[in-house]
């Protein structure tokens, strides 16, 4: 069976996240879609899988609310859901960054499009900066970008704080897997007084989807948070598989490692795999391939 996967996400005001919540559980449920809605009162963030009929009745829902009629969405295919089940849950965030002065609904960085990136990254006067977290961008990232060496979103601007001067690095590029948390991080440079700001319209998975690789300036596959781990140009699987020790993706080099063990243990975390940790996780392998 293949299924559309439709990322999407709006910094909009909501304020009946209750109701909202039951509906959206209400109507995915009724068109068995699967994956994670995620509400705050400064919005939604969603990706979800399932019959593109189906998808397209989601999507149709939404834009039917004032509040979300601009929505857009990028979609990819998988040959079965990437996600295993159904869950719409209310956060403080969308996306975490504990900056409530970085607003994307007051100010935010300039939306630059896939198709114009490459002069926008190519300008020796820009700071290219990937918004990711560091196991996000050892898989892939583009030529020459900053890596902030974030464990999470949380950290990014106390990162940048060291890496960037406003005075010495006026114009910044940033971007993401699909663009959500550079509206936050572009928002947050502008308040600590950045002077041009940009970012990567639709994030990495727009640029993928629409720029041919032979024009391209990504280098590797791109990480995506459901159980096809990774991306590749044209949106195509990537060939990274997820370690369920620690959660880091995984190469075709790191299987090949004897320190890989499947569900147990691999490269990136052997050297912290206790005897009694890896008895735990083959308990765990042994319990998820129970019939």
């Amino acid at each position: 069976m293949t299924v559309v996967v439709a990322t999407f996400y709006k910094f909009v005001t909501v304020e009946d996240c209750e109701e909202l919540q039951r509906s959206l559980q209400h109507r995915c449920d009724a068109l068995a879609l699967q994956g994670t809605i995620l509400l705050a009162s400064e919005g939604i963030n969603a990706t979800v899988s399932g019959p593109s009929e189906n998808i397209n009745q989601l999507l149709a829902d939404l834009r039917n609310d004032p509040r979300f009629t601009d929505l857009t969405a990028k979609l990819s295919h998988a040959d079965d859901h990437p996600f295993g089940r159904m869950k719409v849950k209310i956060k403080p965030e969308i996306v975490t960054l504990g900056q409530p002065d970085a607003d994307p609904t007051v100010q935010v960085g300039t939306y630059v499009a896939p198709a114009e990136w490459n002069q926008v990254i190519s300008d020796p006067e820009v700071v290219l900066v990937d918004a990711r977290n560091d196991y996000e961008v050892n898989i892939g990232t583009f030529k020459g970008a900053l890596n902030p060496h974030t464990d999470s979103f949380r950290e990014l601007p106390a990162s940048l704080t060291t890496q960037l001067d406003a005075q010495k690095h006026p114009k910044v590029a940033m971007f993401c897997t699909g663009g959500i948390r550079c509206e936050k991080a572009t928002a947050y440079l502008l308040k600590q007084g950045f002077q041009e700001v940009y970012h990567l319209q639709g994030g990495i998975l727009k640029y993928l989807e629409e720029v041919p690789e032979t024009e391209s300036l990504w280098e590797g596959e791109c990480f995506v948070f459901d159980e096809r781990v990774a991306v590749r140009h044209g949106l195509q699987p990537g060939s990274h598989e997820l370690c369920y020790a620690c959660g880091n993706p995984v190469s075709e080099r790191d299987r090949a490692h004897t320190h890989y063990v499947p569900g147990v243990s691999c490269p990136h975390c052997y050297d912290r795999m206790t005897p009694e940790k890896q008895a735990k996780q083959v308990m765990r392998q042994q319990q998820r391939h129970q019939p």
